[in-house]
């Protein structure tokens, strides 16, 4: 199996950022959230600037950098490419896993859309993707017409899928902790961190979901 070499990718909170022209607010408000410990980020911009995308990537790459902190582009392999960054994550529309190993190389990380679908998630394993992302659990003000996923994928996949899963849609602090109870290892979050009045405080807060005990 095809795999990347920067290791296991980090569970924790998973940042989505929102689409912006404005590239100062949004480097702002990546800080921020970095500030408050989130432990990757993922650029996501559907717009047709492709001068603009380049330079957010680019920017997000050195800032996410700066604090050791992984940023993937969503959806765009030759995006992800030319700014050098630290992987891809694609849909089921969105090309190859393995073509985007070859492209990216054997040290980057390449995630895996597979929505409500277990089948999916294990054909993306075999082809080596380094995370598996299901969703959307939630109403999600960024899709609103997405399918919606059951938690019971999660802990039918936990057993079965040997990279991160990761949970997207709708998540906020009060519905994340029964994804966690059900196997979920990151949570991508987009509305409920950027729209915070205080998004280092918020990423800081949504940290503390993944905060065990000590075994004694």
């Amino acid at each position: 199996m095809l795999e990347s070499t920067l290791g296991r990718f980090p569970g924790g909170i998973y940042a989505l950022t929102p689409e912006t022209a404005d590239t100062g607010r949004l480097l702002m408000q990546v800080e921020a959230a970095l500030t408050g410990g989130v432990a990757a980020v993922q650029y996501r911009d559907k717009s047709g600037d492709v001068a603009r995308r380049h330079e957010q990537a680019s920017e997000l790459v050195a800032l996410c950098h700066q604090f050791d902190v992984p940023l993937i582009i969503n959806d765009d392999l030759r995006l992800a490419d030319l700014c050098d960054a630290d992987g891809v994550h694609l849909g089921r529309d969105d090309g190859g896993l393995r073509e985007a190993r070859i492209i990216l190389g054997k040290h980057k990380f390449i995630g895996a859309s597979c929505y409500q679908s277990l089948e999916l998630a294990l054909a993306a394993q075999a082809a080596g993707a380094d995370y598996v992302a299901f969703g959307s659990f939630f109403s999600s003000p960024t899709k609103p017409a997405a399918g919606r996923a059951g938690v019971d994928v999660l802990r039918d996949a936990a057993p079965l899928i040997h990279v991160p899963l990761v949970a997207i849609g709708g998540i906020t602090p009060a519905n994340a902790p029964q994804l966690l109870d059900a196997g979920a290892d990151s949570l991508a979050m987009l509305s409920a961190l950027f729209d915070a009045p205080d998004i280092r405080a918020t990423a800081h807060r949504l940290n503390q979901l993944f905060e065990t005990e000590p075994e004694e």
